[in-house]
């Protein structure tokens, strides 16, 4: 068949890349006898690399005024950074467990599919692929938007219209970058990702100057938000800004020793975000004003210009840098969700296929890319963290319940890693807390985000359950995909095939 023959040609691809907000793309090599295969190449600093990468993305620069617009209180919203991170630490801690013991990639994916069977799987595959990766790009390329904008609209909010522009041709220029090459790709997301942490260096590092000054005065509990439906908002936030502590799951193929590397890599990595979120938190606040950072949409902005003065420039030169490095991140890695999902049955084909050129996964990203100038007609950043926080953690939520199932339904599993069950039980509870309590207290952007959930059940019954689909269909789709294949040049490499 033409197929099979122009597979062979892209038997040669390869890619290794950190994200910057996602999980690392896959090592794919080919090996002697022409199939494509993952090697077990990552080191525990590799590990530590991929989670840290993947974390510290935007979300920084974006939930500080998002968490004390619910809080109300600096010290309140200072809790609320620790809690979070203490919460992914514990999802993390029973991933670990789940990690060792299914050890296939694709992490909550795979574990909901061993657990509760490929319904339930394909749920957590259309969350992921159609609300929580596109979703989480069209925040990032807003937050570039803003931060480019900020410096010419200096005492006002920059234009939607033009904030939502910019971000399409940010996604259009990284789009085009990655169906065109790799390395191009990975070079952005490396020189970003050191833009990004060097931004959080000097602000954390003014703000330890300014505590040293004594200048503590916004430290207090003043103005707080008791209200449970405002607490469970402030996590979304929060929460956002931890998302990507699960993605070395992604990726457990690849990891040396596992059961020694994986706890340890959660383990350092986690507390080292969180103590650089807390003090870039607690930075911000030794200048700015509860009020002054509720009025700010980049908050990094407004402090480098109350601390740096004349060099101020800098800040949102290096934040836009790293938002712009973070949409790349997702683009560069959302196929390997894709894959893990096609060698289940469960996406179209065309979305797992390779460009015979340019060896890039142009389908995929096209798709991501569209998706995401989708969610850019809603330009409130905060509007599409709850859509996407909802998702999330429901989400993340029913993957931790695989491990008490699991414990009850196949005792005798490997478990390398045991995780008393006070773990997941803490965890489960407070998963139910920042879903149901949202649902009261922001019932539009939790009944979209229900929506789109629900829509996935027409779609499995049709495309997946429908086993004996009529031959006009079948030709239809056939036809189809062969017309996005001749479109896009692209073919199915070996490594997906079922």
């Amino acid at each position: 068949m033409e197929t099979e023959s122009l597979n062979r040609k892209n038997s040669s691809r390869k890619s290794s890349v950190v994200n910057g907000n996602g999980e690392a793309a896959p090592k794919v090599e080919a090996d002697g006898g022409g199939e494509v295969t993952l090697k077990t190449k990552m080191s525990l600093i590799n590990g530590c690399t991929v989670i840290v990468g993947s974390i510290i993305g935007s979300g920084i620069f974006v939930s500080p005024t998002g968490v004390l617009m619910y809080t109300g209180s600096v010290n309140l919203a200072l809790i609320v950074w620790v809690v979070s991170g203490i919460f992914s630490m514990v999802g993390a801690y029973c991933y670990a467990e789940l990690g060792t013991m299914i050890t296939k990639s694709g992490a909550d994916y795979a574990y909901i599919m061993e657990t509760f069977g490929p319904f339930m799987a394909f749920i957590r595959l259309w969350i992921e692929c159609m609300i929580v990766r596109p979703c989480s790009q069209a925040i990032v390329a807003l937050t570039f938007s803003v931060y480019v904008l900020k410096p010419f609209f200096p005492e006002c909010t920059p234009p939607e219209d033009a904030a939502r522009l910019l971000a399409v041709c940010c996604i259009c220029i990284l789009t085009f970058v990655n169906c065109w090459d790799v390395k191009w790709a990975t070079a952005v997301q490396d020189i970003f990702t050191y833009a990004k942490l060097l931004a959080l260096f000097i602000i954390i590092a003014s703000g330890i100057y300014q505590l040293y000054l004594g200048h503590t005065e916004y430290f207090t509990f003043e103005n707080t938000d008791t209200r449970v439906t405002s607490l469970a908002l402030s996590f979304y936030s929060g929460l956002f800004a931890y998302n990507g502590w699960n993605y070395l799951n992604f990726i457990i193929e690849e990891l040396k020793d596992p059961v020694k590397n994986l706890p340890r890599a959660i383990a350092i990595s986690c507390v080292l975000v969180t103590l650089v979120y807390v003090l870039a938190n607690v930075s911000f606040y030794t200048i700015l004003s509860p009020d002054e950072v509720l009025g700010s949409q980049a908050v990094a902005v407004t402090y480098a210009e109350r601390a740096f003065g004349v060099i101020a420039w800098t800040i949102p030169v290096f934040v836009a840098l790293s938002t712009f490095g973070a949409v790349n991140g997702i683009l560069l890695t959302s196929s390997r969700l894709f894959y893990a999902g096609a060698n289940e049955g469960q996406m179209p084909e065309i979305l797992t296929m390779i460009q015979i050129q340019r060896f890039t996964p142009t389908p995929a990203v096209l798709a991501m890319a569209l998706l995401s100038m989708l969610y850019l007609t809603v330009s409130d950043i905060f509007a599409l963290i709850n859509y996407v926080g909802f998702a999330t953690w429901l989400s993340i939520g029913v993957a931790v319940l695989c491990l008490p199932w699991l414990r009850w339904a196949q005792p005798n599993l490997p478990r390398p890693i045991r995780v008393p069950l006070v773990f997941p039980i803490v965890y489960l509870l407070a998963t139910v807390f920042v879903t149901v309590v949202p649902m009261y207290a922001s019932p539009v952007e939790t009944g979209y985000g229900i929506l789109m959930i629900m829509s996935s059940i027409p779609v499995y019954l049709v495309f997946i359950a429908w086993k004996n689909k009529p031959m006009w269909f079948q030709k239809t789709m056939g036809g189809f995909t062969q017309a996005l294949q001749k479109m896009m040049m692209v073919v199915r490499p070996k490594s997906s095939s079922k």
